[in-house]
């Protein structure tokens, strides 16, 4: 007799004194995937986590309903383009796999929102993504991607852009079409310049460019008024553009990666900037605003 997959809706619901909540994901998937099943159509939220398969079984690409998957930490290299079928598709996570590339037919997740492909072997990324206009979040952190496709650019619902640890030399130039973005990670990639098209990004409140080549931060950067974390650090700035006390939300030196404020501490700054950095943010803020005046 074949098990019955069954999910909750998204809303909280009670059955036999059991409460389910919105976010809580259904874990009885068998462990042999060859058993024969009976789906319910009507899946919402379906989550085939540390399976250590290779393949998807052909059962899942039938749940036309979902709206939440969740095919993390598997081995999977490859998605079928029957992944297009799962028209309904809110919340796509991809991540810890071996996946060196997307289906084109992703383009057709025309409600997709949040996307997932972190941790795999994406040399790039197929434009057809680009479709997705209601996208909102994605990461592809820890590949091996170089660029983005130009159409990325049409992604202006995008808010929160994930490209550390790549191949990245130079910013994509459709990243400063994404009007919106309010985080972007850039760690970690091989970046050598910042495009002065940085201060397009004018709801930008996180932006990450840490343990990257970057020699100097271009004056551009100052005009981005809504900054609370600007994360410089562990790269090769030996200066610093005068406007920058204009960034006027970033609170403080920082010292924690997580912490908001300005992490520059770990670079070759010439002095008396590395003192004056070392001294606080007034400090420094307070020698470029007299710096500037001499000018």
């Amino acid at each position: 007799m074949g098990q019955k997959l069954t999910s909750q809706s998204s809303k909280t619901k009670k059955k036999k004194g059991q409460t389910f909540s919105e976010n809580q994901i259904i874990h009885n998937s068998p462990d042999n995937i060859d058993e024969p099943m009976i789906i319910e159509s009507s899946c919402v939220n379906f989550n085939f986590v540390l399976k250590n398969v290779a393949e998807i079984p052909s059962f899942v690409w039938h749940l036309t309903d979902v709206q939440k998957l969740n095919l993390s930490h598997n081995r999977l290299a490859k998605l079928p383009p029957a992944l297009g079928k799962l028209e309904q598709i809110v919340v796509l996570n991809l991540s810890w796999n071996n996946i060196v590339y997307l289906p084109r037919e992703i383009g057709l997740l025309k409600n997709l929102k949040v996307l997932f492909v972190n941790m795999n072997f994406l040399y790039d990324v197929p434009e057809e993504l680009s479709l997705c206009n209601k996208l909102e979040v994605l990461s592809l952190s820890h590949n091996c991607i170089s660029g983005l496709p130009t159409p990325y650019s049409d992604l202006t619902n995008l808010r929160k852009l994930n490209l550390s640890n790549n191949w990245i030399v130079n910013i994509p130039v459709s990243v400063f079409q994404m009007r919106n973005l309010n985080f972007l990670h850039l760690g970690s990639n091989k970046i050598e310049n910042i495009s002065d098209n940085i201060k397009q990004l004018e709801c930008l409140k996180i932006f990450i460019v840490e343990n990257n080549k970057i020699r100097v931060l271009p004056r551009s950067i100052c005009s981005l008024s809504t900054l609370e974390l600007l994360n410089a650090d562990f790269n090769v700035l030996k200066t610093l553009p005068d406007d920058l006390f204009m960034l006027n939300r970033l609170s403080r030196i920082a010292w924690n990666p997580i912490d908001k404020g300005l992490h520059i501490i770990n670079n070759p700054l010439g002095d008396p900037l590395a003192d004056l950095a070392r001294g606080g943010l007034s400090m420094l803020f307070d020698y470029l605003k007299d710096r500037k005046k001499m000018m």
